[in-house]
């Protein structure tokens, strides 16, 4: 019988620390091995790692998360995963609460508080939702601009204005058929390392250039 941890966040791992979950999941009984770590929205039904982990689970397993909003946050998903834990004879750990299904059975009084958070869960998504819809909505009002801010000519690096010229050269060389160690310039890979940029922002970057 195995224990297994599932960590959500609705970020990637670089903006949204997911340690704290991983760390309780342990503390659960779980293993560094078999959690599995998703960053998607919990409103999504459709997620890679949690159906993997619905897949391999077998009868007398354990599924272990920290609240049921990380497992799910919409309340049919909730009931389809209660059914698969009964049919799988399965223990299902939400943080303190546990549901023990490992005899096939769940008890009405148990079944109707996790249904239960599932619409608490769900309806505290549906809020956020609803405050920063309307938090943008007052800002649009007052003229302040929403979302990310448009990349313009100004905001290209001076570093890759400084190297840019050489790429271009290294570009019409390779139009002309020259060899590499007859190339002038420098490459994309090289341009990359030297400006230490992306291959997107190097690319984004040359298209505002060339068309103004």
């Amino acid at each position: 019988m195995t224990i297994y941890g599932y960590a959500r966040c609705s970020t990637n791992e670089s903006k949204q620390d997911i340690t704290r979950q991983t760390r309780e999941l342990i503390e659960l009984g779980a293993t560094k091995e078999t959690i599995y770590f998703e960053y998607e929205s919990g409103t999504k039904t459709d997620r890679v790692q949690l159906n993997r982990l619905l897949e391999v689970v077998q009868e007398g397993d354990t599924i272990v998360t920290t609240e049921v909003s990380r497992i799910t946050r919409s309340t049919k998903q909730l009931c389809e995963i209660i059914e698969l834990v009964q049919e799988k004879n399965l223990k299902l750990v939400l943080g303190a609460f546990v549901v023990d299904c490992s005899t096939g059975k769940l008890d009405p009084m148990t079944e109707g508080m996790l249904k239960m958070m599932g619409v608490f869960a769900e309806m505290e998504r549906n809020m956020i939702s609803q405050r920063v819809k309307s938090g943008m909505e007052n800002a649009k009002a007052k003229g302040k601009t929403i979302g990310r801010k448009e990349t313009t000519k100004e905001d290209i690096p001076q570093i890759f204005l400084k190297h840019y010229d050489k790429y271009k050269v290294n570009q019409e060389d390779k139009e002309q058929g020259k060899k590499p160690i007859d190339r002038r310039g420098i490459n994309l890979k090289e341009f990359m390392s030297i400006t230490d940029l992306s291959k997107n922002s190097i690319y984004k970057y040359i298209k505002l250039i060339e068309e103004n």
